[in-house]
């Protein structure tokens, strides 16, 4: 048997949430299944790190595939060339990316379709790409997989695939995050918020994070508690941040709100692990990675009330209205001041995020695979 898989988004040292799920799932399927030949497509040169065994036979095509008329470029030439000399049983994509016209059965991982619902949030040229060739993809897929219950429904809505066709991989989470000792709270609070508890949030900028909320919130429920709490937001930047650095500079308590960039995986770790709790209020989200991690490492979740974080987080958060800013700052100033509340979130926390394992993820994305390869 053989596989050729988009692996774009392996990138070494820069894994995010889809990059994650593909290092995660792709290096265990690779170790259990030596006799199926893996081809690697990248679109840049690759790290050694992601040549798992001898199965694997990385390939790097150009162009790198980092804008709207280079994923064409990349896709509907370079790999749509390369499917049909390799001739593979199938075509895994990771990151949902597929090629059009094609007679390689195909299996996309679409993790949501936010696109389609929050187009404003994309650059013109993102949002005509992805809302003009995903339903493309869609129909031309042999099945796709996705990461929750409620993509599954929202990618059958809108795009008319049927629910048969359609197979829940929900992710894992790394085994980095763990509950941290008090000494090595201490260090990573004095590193990240001079030394003060702090609410964190991770993910990127992008405006579906919805940031702004969170941060007019945080001034809400620093105006209400007069206490020492910092903010800390770690993840990337975003285009277009003009908002959300405005709304920072007018708060009377910016230097206590903490941007930290992008964070190494062991840092990352550490800092959700010394939060006193996760705030992750996107009012559209596809699983809510950080929510499991969180739960891992023993720190209570605020979670917004929308789209999957109610089925991934089940009754181990703590839920607000993400339109909502004052219920939003509601949820931090229960956290912080309703006895027993954060213990209890911690209890069925650490409880819930065992029902996720990039194990789990592994097996459940092999079984679309093989319904994929069946004859019948």
């Amino acid at each position: 048997m053989h596989i050729v898989v988009n692996t774009r988004l392996l990138l070494y040292q820069k894994l995010d949430g889809i990059g994650w799920f593909s290092y995660q799932t792709l290096k265990r399927m690779v170790l259990l299944h030596p006799e199926v030949k893996f081809t690697f497509l990248f679109d840049r040169p690759y790290h050694e790190d992601f040549v798992f065994a001898e199965n694997v036979n990385p390939i790097v095509l150009f162009p790198p595939a980092r804008h709207p008329l280079l994923y064409i470029a990349y896709f509907e030439i370079s790999v749509k060339q390369k499917l049909k000399q390799l001739k593979p049983d199938l075509f895994l994509s990771l990151d949902g990316f597929l090629v059009t016209h094609c007679n390689t059965p195909q299996l996309p991982v679409m993790h949501d379709i936010n696109f389609l619902h929050h187009p404003k949030d994309l650059k013109p040229a993102y949002r005509w790409y992805y809302n003009y060739f995903f339903p493309k993809f869609a129909i031309t897929a042999k099945r796709i997989a996705t990461v929750s219950e409620y993509s599954k429904r929202d990618i059958h809505l809108n795009y008319g695939i049927s629910l048969d066709k359609i197979d829940v991989v929900y992710n894992g989470t790394n085994e980095g995050y763990r509950i941290l000792k008090e000494e090595d709270i201490s260090v990573t609070r004095q590193k990240y918020s001079e030394g003060k508890p702090y609410f964190i949030f991770v993910g990127s900028q992008s405006p579906r994070k919805n940031l702004l909320k969170l941060i007019k919130a945080f001034n809400l429920f620093k105006e209400a508690s007069s206490s020492d709490f910092h903010l800390v937001l770690a993840g990337s930047s975003f285009w277009g941040n003009n908002a959300l650095k405005e709304v920072w500079e007018q708060s009377e308590y910016k230097n206590q709100i903490h941007f930290t960039g992008r964070l190494a995986q062991e840092d990352l770790e550490k800092v959700v692990g010394a939060a006193f709790a996760l705030s992750f209020i996107p009012y559209y989200e596809g699983f809510g990675i950080p929510m499991v991690e969180a739960m891992a490492a023993g720190v209570p979740v605020i979670a917004a009330n929308t789209s999957c974080l109610p089925e991934i987080a089940g009754d181990a958060a703590l839920y607000v209205d993400p339109f909502n800013t004052q219920d939003i700052a509601n949820g931090m100033m229960r956290l912080v001041q309703e006895k027993g509340l954060s213990a209890l979130l911690i209890e069925k926390g650490l409880v819930q995020a065992k029902t996720y394992s990039w194990d789990k993820s592994a097996h459940l994305l092999w079984q679309s695979i093989e319904k994929c390869l069946a004859k019948f």
